[in-house]
């Protein structure tokens, strides 16, 4: 499983036909960053590259110029066996011409020379300027070190720098068949994660314990781990929205938020589940936790081609709002409530954002300062939530405390949505049986 090099070359391919004469675009891997002393963070790569090449490893540049007799150009590390003993293989120049399946590849410190002789000629600039110092330093030098060789025939230089996101994005915005199958896989191993940790729950255990035995189950299915920093918050823990910490003990009573998404083959699912420590939902936990599951399974039925993205929040807010009044934690007239944004102390996120190679994935939002409607291939969360402060003496004593949130990963597909967290247990019965085991 995986993208193939095939599509990896075809998304090149694509990117290069949208690209004008006399342009080209330059995208740099990540940087390798160091966590303290000599040990650096486990190295993934930039999402954009890896998009365009599947490089996996550091120092690596792609250069792409339309019309040349090779188009795409790949940077890399040299072979150098002393340090390979220290890090591991390197793929080398032909590796990444025979296995990469680059048009060319040139060591990393050819870098700043060829720029300066391929550069000349070209107008538009594809680079995220202004993101790193170091790497405009290069640019802007190679692009100055060509001045002098281009003065006396006429050649231009680049005097326009674009964002290369203009043209990828919107290309990583719908997802091929192989990424819908990632995210698929991505799913099931959050699946898998989700039902461990209601099983594990109960008075006593650390939410630390439930975080380790979702990583460990991420890792056992032969996932990269977290696609982002997961969330287990127990108690007053679930009202804060992005609870890291991820160290106290369950308590009886209490119910347990776990945001976390497994990040397989670069693809990252984001699920969250609420569920109780003990098993077993209070009358007041239950109540809130169905008004949210409601607001979660009526938002995903909007997820389907022409829905406008502003309106999956506005039908969440509108929907809360009454489920609140329902209840009796607000007062008043529904739209009148969600014009003054009273709902804002209970809900303050959005519902939904784009869902890919990042937990945020890219693609605009609005067309021509509209709201963006939505269309197939997209891939996007729904995660309504409710949280009630457990200072918040305006309501009942019973309901301090509750965080609740639900989210689901949607594909928009060409009948309406697909649910691809569908198997993660959601209703009251299915994770009131779940945490029995």
């Amino acid at each position: 499983m995986g993208i193939s090099m095939t599509c990896h070359a075809a998304r090149r391919s694509a990117v290069l036909k949208q690209m004008e004469a006399g342009s080209a675009m330059l995208l740099f891997g990540a940087k390798e960053a160091l966590r303290n002393g000599d040990a650096d963070y486990i190295y993934r790569q930039d999402s954009d590259l890896w998009y365009l090449t599947g490089w996996p490893h550091a120092e690596v540049a792609l250069l792409l110029i339309p019309g040349s007799d090779k188009p795409s150009v790949l940077f890399v590390q040299p072979k150098d066996p002393a340090m390979e003993v220290w890090t591991g293989i390197r793929p080398g120049t032909a590796g990444a011409e025979a296995v990469f399946g680059l048009d060319e590849a040139l060591e990393w410190g050819a870098l700043a020379g060829t720029l300066q002789e391929r550069l000349q000629g070209v107008h538009t600039l594809y680079y995220a300027i202004g993101e790193d110092a170091g790497r405009d330093g290069l640019v802007l030098g190679a692009i100055r070190a060509a001045k002098r060789a281009v003065r006396f025939n006429f050649k231009c230089l680049p005097d326009q720098f674009i964002q290369p996101g203009r043209l990828l994005h919107e290309m990583r915005l719908f997802k091929e068949a192989e990424e819908e199958a990632l995210l698929r896989t991505a799913a099931e191993i959050t699946c898998e994660a989700h039902v461990e940790a209601m099983k594990m729950a109960a008075p006593g255990v650390n939410e630390a314990e439930l975080h380790a035995l979702i990583d460990y189950t991420f890792r056992k299915r032969g996932g990269n781990g977290a696609g982002y920093t997961s969330i287990v918050g127990g108690g007053e823990n679930a009202c804060i929205l992005h609870y890291i910490e991820n160290n106290s003990v369950l308590t009886d009573g209490d119910l347990v938020l776990v945001d976390a998404g497994c990040e397989f083959e670069n693809y990252t699912a984001d699920v969250t589940r609420t569920f109780p420590v003990s098993g077993r939902f209070s009358t007041e936990q239950r109540a809130i936790y169905s008004l949210v599951l409601q607001a979660n399974e009526a938002i995903i039925e909007l997820v389907r081609e022409g829905t406008l993205f502003k309106d999956l929040q506005a039908t969440c807010v509108r929907l809360l709002t009454q489920g609140l009044v329902d209840l009796g934690l607000l007062e008043g007239e529904v739209d009148a409530l969600v014009a003054e944004k009273a709902y804002h102390p209970f809900y303050m996120h959005g519902v939904s954002h784009y869902l890919g190679l990042d937990v945020h994935d890219v693609g605009r939002y609005t067309e021509a300062g509209e709201s963006r409607p939505l269309a197939q291939g997209m891939v996007l969360t729904v995660e309504p939530g409710l949280y009630i402060a457990p200072d918040n003496m305006k309501v009942p004593e019973a309901y301090r405390g509750i965080g609740v949130r639900i989210e689901d990963d949607i594909l928009v597909g060409p009948k309406g949505p697909i649910n691809l967290t569908a198997s993660i247990p959601k209703s009251v019965d299915a994770v009131e049986a779940a945490c029995a085991g």
